[in-house]
């Protein structure tokens, strides 16, 4: 597999990352996955366990079983899977002191747990003892993206790409330049990971990825059409069932939605598709069966934070629309100055910027809130609802004439963004005399 950052190509991330972007770590669901839905089935896990009873100095096995352990928890939404790869990694380190396995394993379990500080030691240690890691390279591109930190994040994905050219640097890539508001470019990028991919997984991932850009477009078709096509190379690929659930919303299909909704939430009940799920019941009128998703949200919450998880900026995204208005306002702070220490408006999270510029609106501090919201706007991230969000805080400053340009721009973008908000977004419009 050739490396992709060649020529002009290379240039242009460059010169986005030199200009100094917001990367959020992956989607809004925080998958640590490099690519692809699949996770070890419960007979590999069994069958390590095994080989790791007759072999226990095996310290590669003990890796092994790790990041086994971390997949399993990515495709159960089950946290509890996050000591038991804390246990068996630590073990590897102590049959083999500094082996790279152990050290990318655990560098992924902090990203996983949203320590991206100690993502990057773990990822740096790694790749001083095997420099050709390709996990380590990710979770190294990861931290640094989410800490703000875009200029070595820059030569890390530039030496990850030329060391060991693969999907999972070239998705996140992609995924770099489409937090630019260079969407052309990351569905470039992207086409071009498609074209070198082989396995279902990848495959599934990357046509997710081009349905992500399409939606955040507002091109229904285009994105209804990659969902499809991830569907059909893995079926009940479940970040496919998502988007399919949001096209058939925007459709006014809304049993066909609510169906997939149903799915996803049995099959991973993660945060954001059990609020997705309850906000597109309370859109359809059924409150009470919205607020039983809304409580396994929170349920959720408690449970990763038993497991060592931060769920700070989940319990804000959530807590700031449908729980404690005071709790997510604490939590969108504490993920903030994790995140953000000290950061200017071309260095942070976009999603943590957006989560504590909500909180502080929620809870009536719109004058605080408007850096945030312009923070999370200024990279030219293409996503309706930040738009939506600073359109709302600038009317409630009585900035009216932003206001109304940044609710339209929101509509433009994607005018069925969501069920729940983006008629909220429309009546905010036209109470202020609909788009200039």
């Amino acid at each position: 597999m050739r490396p992709l950052l060649t020529g002009a190509l290379a240039a242009g991330l460059a010169a986005a990352l030199t200009l100094g972007s917001a990367v959020a770590f992956g989607r809004p669901s925080g998958s640590t996955a490099a690519a692809g839905p699949a996770g070890p089935p419960a007979s590999g896990i069994a069958g390590l366990q095994a080989r790791l009873r007759e072999q226990p100095h095996d310290a590669a096995g003990w890796a092994s079983l790790g990041a086994a352990y971390i997949e399993q928890a990515r495709v159960t939404a089950d946290p509890t899977y996050y000591p038991k790869a804390d246990e068996v990694l630590r073990r590897s380190l102590r049959e083999a002191p500094g082996n790279d396995d152990a050290q990318a394993g655990l560098g992924a379990l902090a990203a996983a747990r949203h320590d991206f500080h100690g993502a990057l030691r773990y990822a740096d240690r790694s790749l001083r003892a095997n420099p050709h890691g390709q996990r380590a390279a990710a979770v190294r591109v990861d931290a640094l993206v989410e800490l703000g930190r875009s200029g070595e994040a820059l030569s890390a994905a530039r030496r990850a790409d030329a060391v060991r050219p693969g999907i999972p640097i070239f998705t996140r890539l992609a995924y770099v330049r489409e937090l630019r508001g260079e969407a052309a470019e990351a569905r470039r990028v992207l086409k071009l990971a498609r074209d070198s991919a082989t396995e279902r997984g990848d495959l599934a991932y990357i046509a997710v990825q081009l349905g992500e850009l399409a939606w955040n477009d507002g091109d229904l078709g285009r994105a209804g059409r990659e969902y499809a096509e991830a569907l059909r190379v893995s079926p009940g690929y479940v970040p496919a069932l998502d988007g399919r659930a949001r096209v058939r919303a925007a459709r006014d299909d809304i049993g066909g939605a609510l169906t997939d909704r149903a799915e996803i939430v049995r099959r991973l009940p993660l945060p954001q598709y059990l609020t997705e799920y309850g906000e597109l019941l309370e859109s359809a009128g059924r409150r009470d069966e919205a607020k039983r998703q809304y409580a396994v949200a929170t349920a959720w919450a408690r449970i990763a934070r038993a497991n060592g998880v931060d769920a700070d900026l989940e319990i804000a995204l959530f807590g700031n629309d449908h729980g404690d208005p005071e709790e997510a306002l604490r939590a969108a702070r504490a993920e903030y100055e994790r995140r953000c220490p000290g950061a200017g408006v071309r260095q942070c999270s976009v999603h943590a910027a957006d989560a504590l510029a909500w909180a502080l609106h929620v809870n009536g501090r719109d004058e605080e809130a408007l850096r945030y919201a312009r923070q999370a706007t200024a990279t030219g991230y293409r996503r309706a609802q930040f738009r939506f969000h600073l359109g709302v805080i600038e009317k409630a400053l009585g900035e009216r004439a932003a206001a109304r340009n940044d609710l339209a721009e929101s509509l433009r973008r994607n005018p069925r963004f969501s069920p729940l908000w983006a008629p909220r977004a429309k009546a905010a419009l036209d109470d202020l005399g609909g788009a200039s």
